[in-house]
């Protein structure tokens, strides 16, 4: 009896994925039809649908279970046979690593413990997804033939044909010889050896208003990455706007400071192994993430941070730079990410709370971050080992963090964690920097704000701490707490004020709304150092005057906003630029 309980709710389990998946997969395929109908704003609700839909489909599977298979949630006894007989049911599935995940999630929920058994769950995979294939090739090769110049030609436009984008070319023959031009540059004095190839994923990546080709030039023993970056007209022409070449390139292409690709993938792992080749720096689980599939690049996130666990003896440490004043930071040396968990109280003039705090967090998972505000890994129950928190770390957490710790045995439950990639901060970044680097932050960090706020959003606290460095030298924001829709803000000028001694007041002389910004007052609460502020008025003055804002402001409304790019203006082709990327007003 207990058998059959087990394999039905190990059923159950699948089908909820299944389900999942399947509706996972429609909405990413279907992002063909919205970008060749130009169906921009409904690409946006789209993603979003996407972001909450697993939730939704765990919650669907938690509920069959109590309801048909009660004895699942009191007899903890049944679990590792349900999760035995889950595993001989994803024989030949496409998606084995994806399912054990949504097991997990299930599981977790059903058994409502603080942290799990491994015989309970999949704490490492059980089936291997190397060489899984599906009903379609997860690549396509051609082959050139080069030095043949014909012959090159025809394999481009083989290889814009197999985008199978039911909107015309602008102009064919012109993107052809640009995208030919492009290969043959980079194939110029190198010996072709007999497997020659051009190899391109089968399906093509959709991203707000722009389709990416995804491939690699193999040659002999080696690999070029490339990316081709399309674009539509509003009449509804396709363009090419560049060819991607550079690996850092790609880097920023696929960073998760951006919104997630869509993409129709029936074996995601092989598309995962496809881009790792191509990207061998970035960890699998930020590739899984990247294509939006969350859930699966926090279960091989959290593995690999166990595993470096094992491998490694530094402590946790507070985080470097300034410390902040509503989450408390801190990192493992050894290891590139940060930990941040909210303080369970704010000093003034900090007027927030933390329900409000997750919010904010959760809007910028939902929004189109356009490659300046960093994605996060938000963790429930983390259990890590007490002795690998150095002792200034753990005190501060147990005076500032109680209500988000638990003590069990040896180890130390975090009840709620945020985890991002760390970055220098920005302020760290510029503090002892030389003019070249002077000049490149402060341009990155106007350029940031300027792109945010295309994007609707104003970050609120603009103090330097909160802005960080990547490792492409991008600056990117990263601290939320006070983020909002740029359309929510009055951008105000400094009324001049009437008398000498109202100028000296420490308080204004005027009324000042919750809401109200004066763009002025930026260079003196931001950026005190001499020549920080030259540099920012030489790049980005405009920013320091209301009209800037409230002229972006009006953009947004219009949903005329300018473009935002993931990639360097030098390396576009000439011509119309790819139309901007940011959602509509909120």
């Amino acid at each position: 009896m207990a058998i059959d309980i087990a394999l039905s709710v190990a059923r159950a389990i699948l089908a909820g994925f299944d389900k999942h998946y399947r509706m996972f997969r429609g909405l990413s395929a279907s992002a063909r039809g919205r970008f060749e109908r130009g169906e921009w704003e409904a690409g946006w609700d789209a993603n979003r649908t996407r972001i909450e839909m697993y939730d939704r489909r765990v919650a669907e599977a938690v509920q069959t279970i109590a309801s048909e298979f009660p004895a699942a949630r009191t007899d903890e006894a049944l679990w590792p046979q349900i999760k035995l007989d889950y595993i001989a049911l994803l024989y030949d599935h496409k998606q084995p690593e994806c399912a054990e995940t949504f097991f997990n999630s299930v599981a977790c929920r059903v058994l409502a413990r603080t942290y799990y058994h491994n015989a309970y769950l999949f704490w490492r995979p059980s089936l291997s997804t190397e060489h899984l294939s599906g009903a379609t090739p997860t690549y396509r090769s051609l082959y050139p033939g080069y030095p043949e110049p014909r012959r090159l030609r025809r394999v481009v436009l083989e290889l814009l044909a197999g985008c199978r984008l039911r909107v015309p070319f602008e102009d064919l023959r012109r993107d052809v010889r640009r995208v030919e031009r492009s290969f043959a540059d980079r194939l110029v004095g190198a010996e072709l050896h007999a497997n020659f190839q051009i190899q391109a994923l089968s399906s093509v990546f959709f991203r707000n208003k722009a389709a990416y080709v995804v491939g690699r030039v193999v040659n002999g023993n080696s690999e070029q990455p490339f990316v081709v970056a399309l674009g539509r007209r509003d009449g509804g022409a396709l363009y090419v706007d560049a060819v991607l070449w550079r690996r850092e390139h790609l880097a920023t292409l696929f960073s998760l400071a951006r919104a997630y690709f869509m993409v129709d993938m029936e074996v995601p792992s092989a598309y995962v192994s496809f881009l790792s080749a191509l990207m061998p720096e970035k960890p699998r689980s930020e590739l899984y993430t990247a294509l939006g599939l969350q859930k699966q690049g926090k279960t091989l996130f959290y593995r690999d941070l166990h595993e470096h666990l094992a491998h490694s003896t530094d402590a946790f440490q507070v985080a470097p730079g300034t410390r902040g004043m509503v989450m408390l930071v801190f990192t493992l040396p050894s290891l590139p990410y940060v930990f941040k968990m909210i303080r369970d109280h704010f000093a003034p003039p900090k007027d927030t709370t933390a329900e409000r705090v997750r919010e904010k967090y959760l809007m910028v998972k939902y929004h189109d971050r356009v490659g300046r505000m960093a994605d996060t890994l938000e963790y429930s129950d983390v259990a890590l080992p007490v002795s690998r928190f150095s002792p200034a770390l753990l005190a501060e957490m147990e005076r500032e963090v109680p209500s988000r710790l638990l003590r069990d045995g040896d180890r130390l439950v975090l009840r709620h964690v945020y985890i991002e990639r760390r970055l220098t901060p920005l302020d760290v970044y510029l503090r002892d920097a030389d003019e070249e680097r002077l000049r490149h932050g402060l341009r990155q960090y106007g350029d940031a704000l300027r792109e945010m706020a295309e994007a609707n959003i104003f970050a609120g606290d603009l103090l330097l701490k909160n802005f960080g460095v990547t490792r492409q030298g991008r600056v990117v924001f990263y601290d939320y707490d006070e983020i909002c829709y740029l359309t929510d803000i009055n951008f105000r000028v400094m009324p001049p004020a009437p008398t000498l001694d109202d100028e000296m007041r420490a308080e204004p002389w005027f009324s000042v709304g919750d809401s109200d910004v004066f763009p002025e007052e930026f260079l003196t609460f931001v950026l005190s150092r001499g020549r920080q502020r030259e540099l920012f008025l030489e790049y980005h003055g405009d920013l320091t005057r209301a009209d800037t804002w409230t002229a972006i402001q009006a953009r947004v409304r219009e949903g005329q906003q300018r473009e935002v790019v993931p990639y360097p203006t030098e390396v576009r082709f000439a011509g119309p630029a790819v139309p901007g990327t940011s959602p509509p007003a909120r």
